[in-house]
């Protein structure tokens, strides 16, 4: 299991929010391309960046900056979510070195885009799955649905996706434990790779989730940020036990 370290962004700063809300911020730093050279020399395979600001407003409004990030590390590997609804949008990231993009809304509100661009550039998407009360939510976490993630992965499961995020919204930037339950079901409904995000606060969730031997990855932010543990501990931790 690989652990995956996070900068969410809001108007151009490395924040966490608690359960999605854009009012309840926590600023960690105003330099995003310093904290990914950090996470980078601290050994991340991969990066997990969030324009949050994107996510609510339906379009990149941090893109500079994510573009910054990478043409900075043009041989590290960089997953970028939030606001990402057109296939013109998906396109423009990856052309200028992002190696995956994260979609969750147009899987919702626009499958056939989705399933075109991920047919387009295969094993380049990611499915951002977000989760309130085991029901969907999508437009930065606002709009809700019918659809549980189990349903949703079904929509999509011949497609060639990279991987599945899974984010229980009520654990995320909580401190008080990912949602193991829900996020090993979803990776045991699918041969997808699964990877839980949200609630990751100590070693010992680490370990809990790479004992279920079904999930991939685990995205870690505030508990890294607060140095609750460091990346290399997370990562000791995942590969010990999965």
């Amino acid at each position: 299991m690989n652990i995956i370290p996070a900068i969410d962004l809001k108007e151009g700063k490395c924040v966490r929010l608690k359960e999605g809300k854009m009012d309840q911020e926590t600023v960690f730093s105003e330099e995003p391309v310093s904290m990914a050279e950090f996470w980078f020399s601290q050994g991340a395979e991969i990066l997990h960046i969030v324009d949050l600001d994107g996510a609510v407003h339906g379009k990149p409004l941090n893109e500079d900056i994510i573009l910054s990030i990478c043409k900075e590390f043009p041989s590290k590997r960089i997953q970028v979510g939030g606001g990402i609804r057109t296939f013109e949008t998906a396109k423009g990231y990856l052309e200028n070195g992002i190696d995956r993009v994260i979609m969750g809304t147009s899987a919702v509100e626009d499958p056939e885009m989705l399933k075109s661009f991920c047919r387009a550039y295969p094993n380049r998407v990611v499915l951002g799955i977000d989760a309130l009360d085991g029901y969907v939510k999508t437009q930065g976490w606002l709009k809700g649905s019918d659809l549980t993630p189990i349903q949703l992965v079904k929509s999509f499961e011949d497609l060639p996706l990279a991987s599945i995020i899974f984010t229980d919204i009520s654990k995320d930037g909580m401190m008080a434990g990912p949602n193991i339950e829900a996020t090993s079901d979803l990776a045991r409904s699918t041969k997808i790779p699964v990877i839980a995000s949200g609630g990751v606060s100590s070693l010992l969730h680490i370990k809990r989730l790479a004992e279920q031997e079904v999930i991939s990855g685990a995205i870690c932010g505030r508990a890294l940020y607060e140095k609750v543990f460091t990346y290399a501990e997370a990562q000791k931790t995942a590969r010990e036990y999965s």
